[in-house]
C-alpha cells in the first residue's frame, strides 16, 4: 500500500513551527520529516531552507545543548559528546563547545554530585560506596581519572 506524502509547502511550515519553539538539529528535523511522512526526496530541500532562513544553526544548537545539558542535567563530556555524535553534529563543532565549559566549573559540578550521591548511600562499607560513587559519575559523563582524583581527596 504506497502511503501518501504531505506536500513541501505542509512539511516546510511545520519544520519551522518546530523550530522557532525550540532549538533543533538537522538529524532532530530529519527524524521528524520522516515521522510526518514527507517526500523522502524534499528531505535536503526543507533543511536547506530552514538553514538559509536561519531557523536551523548547528553551531547554536551545540552550545545551547551543551550549557543545558551540563547545568541543568549535571552530565559530564563525555555523555555530552556521545549524545551529540548520534545527532551526528561535526567534532569540530563538538570540540569548540565544550571547551567553553570551565575546568573549574566542571570540577565543582563532579563534587556536588559526588557528594549528593554520597549522601543516598546508606549502610556500604567504604569501598563498596567508592565503587557507586565512581558508576554513577561515569554514568553521568564524566572521565574516570577526573572522578577518581576527587574521590581520592
Amino acid at each position: 500500500m504506497h502511503q501518501k506524502h504531505i506536500t513541501y509547502k505542509k512539511a516546510l511550515n511545520k519544520a519551522m513551527y518546530l523550530c522557532s519553539k525550540a532549538e533543533k538539529c538537522k538529524s532532530d528535523i530529519r527524524k521528524k520529516l520522516y515521522d510526518w511522512k514527507a517526500n523522502p526526496a524534499e528531505h535536503d530541500k526543507i533543511i536547506n531552507e530552514l538553514e538559509k532562513q536561519k531557523f536551523i544553526d548547528e553551531e547554536r544548537y551545540v552550545k545551547y545543548y551543551v550549557r543545558d545539558k551540563f547545568e541543568f542535567n549535571k552530565w559530564g563530556k563525555i555523555k555530552i559528546r556521545t549524545m551529540l555524535v548520534q545527532k551526528k553534529i561535526s567534532e569540530t563543532l563538538i570540540c569548540n563547545a565544550l571547551s567553553e565549559i570551565s575546568e573549574k566549573k566542571y570540577r565543582e559540578t563532579l563534587k556536588y554530585i559526588l557528594k549528593q550521591k554520597q549522601h543516598c548511600i546508606k549502610g556500604e562499607d567504604e569501598y563498596k560506596k567508592k565503587q557507586k560513587l565512581i558508576r554513577f559519575a561515569a554514568s553521568k559523563g564524566f572521565e574516570p581519572d577526573l572522578i577518581l582524583q576527587l574521590l581520592e581527596k
